[in-house]
């Protein structure tokens, strides 16, 4: 009786009872169980976004800064569940209020998503609108040149993914045959403040190469010092990351093996701020500005790139570049660098550096040719990337222009991008979207309770 099939058995004698009419009983409770397996996975998906904006475990007070890849998974679960956590964002939380984590990603690749015949041209549509909505997903691109070389067709560990705002790891001097995007991170990385330098340069752009390569070189040593600190680490000291196997090999070590070998799957990454305030304190003008600077700044970050790639080579570690998310440095470079070189135009005399190879928020460009000067750096940044472009007013009324921005991203070259827009919501009511001075939904206006109006920092 071990092998005896019941549900067999049940079905046969269903279908004795109910003759002619079992195969329409039959298909009615395929219909009744697809809707409440769907309705379990939108729960799922809701717990989850809740669950990671209300519980506090980062530094015992914060939120857990946490991403979420998605967009490529064409079986009906992994659809399912694309799907309800697309729909569980554009819902929102409580009331209304918009989700801040997990930062959701949705992975553009062509043959999958991304044309009306793809199997998941539906859900690329979905993540459209919820963007829109929301500003959440971002987009990262698989076929972009610098992600498509790792790529392998039905292997989702070869498939890019992103970590919050930009942080990417994939290549793998190491183990080259290990190039893939999970069971590694990145270990540590040290930013650089090219303005400075480019102050201090005094436009001799000689002395500033001179004078960036001694920074890089201290900033290797940093990264290489910290290693060795890690490395001398052992697996009960990290008891989820290498206890519970998540590293890659990890699961073969015993609890006080050395973490060594592993972490060498890891990368050690440099970071840079203030590409634009840098090319104006050198020549005058930053990337947006003229061909001369673009034509620099893509010279500056090779340099750069080309000096972690040749130490890579030389110790046979991951050393990186990233374009760095800088949202609290930026402004406390600028205010010790004002306090020792003064205010300088186009420098110095704004609140805060540029991130990375940024167009400058407050240049007047646009959106399209802003992408078109910040793609080429992404192919140079290995160790992290993003773009952004601003959108006024509400993009759900304009979806077909939304989505042209996001193509045209993948068109130029662009690896990780996404789309700033207002999003203004009344806590009362609980309507969301576009609010001047009166809720369009109550009529109220904020005599007594303030409208929440949700910015992406301006200094991205």
């Amino acid at each position: 009786m071990d092998n005896f099939d019941y549900k067999a058995k049940e079905w046969e004698l269903l279908a004795r009872d109910y003759g002619d009419n079992f195969s329409a009983l039959q298909d009615s409770a395929e219909k009744l169980a697809e809707a409440e397996t769907d309705r379990a996975t939108y729960q799922a998906m809701e717990a989850l976004i809740h669950n990671l904006n209300t519980m506090n475990s980062r530094a015992g007070a914060q939120n857990p800064f946490s991403s979420i890849n998605y967009g490529t998974d064409t079986s009906p679960e992994g659809r399912m569940v694309t799907r309800n956590v697309l729909l569980a964002e554009e819902r929102g939380l409580g009331n209304g209020e918009t989700p801040i984590f997990p930062i959701q990603i949705f992975k553009v690749k062509e043959g999958v998503n991304y044309n009306e015949n793809d199997p998941n041209y539906d859900l690329f549509k979905l993540a459209i609108r919820v963007s829109a909505k929301r500003m959440f997903p971002n987009f990262s691109f698989i076929d972009a040149p610098f992600n498509l070389q790792y790529y392998k067709e039905c292997d989702y560990n070869t498939e890019i993914a992103y970590m919050g705002c930009r942080t990417r790891v994939i290549g793998n001097f190491y183990d080259p045959s290990r190039e893939i995007v999970t069971g590694r991170g990145n270990l540590s990385f040290t930013t650089i403040n090219l303005p400075r330098l480019g102050i201090e340069a005094k436009g001799n752009v000689q002395k500033f190469y001179h004078d960036l390569d001694e920074m890089m070189d201290l900033v290797i040593a940093q990264l290489t010092a910290r290693f060795k600190i890690q490395c001398s680490k052992k697996v009960k000291n990290y008891p989820f990351l290498m206890g519970q196997g998540v590293w890659i090999d990890s699961e073969k070590l015993s609890e006080d093996g050395s973490i060594a070998e592993i972490l060498k799957h890891g990368s050690l990454t440099t970071g840079f701020i203030g590409l634009a305030e840098c090319l104006k304190a050198l020549i005058g003008s930053h990337q947006g500005e003229s061909e001369d600077a673009q034509r620099l700044g893509l010279e500056i970050v090779s340099h750069m790139r080309e000096r972690v790639d040749a130490e890579s080579r030389r110790t046979g570690l991951n050393y990186t570049l990233i374009a760095t998310p800088a949202e609290g440095l930026s402004g406390r470079f600028i205010k010790i660098d004002r306090n020792k070189y003064g205010e300088i135009e186009g420098v110095t005399d704004k609140d805060y550096y540029t991130n990375s190879f940024h167009v400058p928020v407050y240049f007047n460009i646009s959106a399209f040719k802003k992408l078109r000067l910040e793609a080429p750096y992404h192919a140079l940044t290995n160790g992290g990337h993003i773009s952004y472009v601003e959108m006024d007013g509400d993009p759900l009324k304009n979806l077909d222009a939304f989505e042209q921005i996001v193509r045209y991203m993948k068109d130029v070259g662009i690896g990780y991008g996404a789309i700033n827009h207002p999003i203004d919501r009344d806590p009362c009511c609980g309507f969301t979207g576009i609010i001047d001075d009166e809720c369009p939904v109550c009529h109220r206006h904020e005599d007594e309770v303030r409208f929440e109006r949700f910015r992406r920092a301006k200094n991205d």
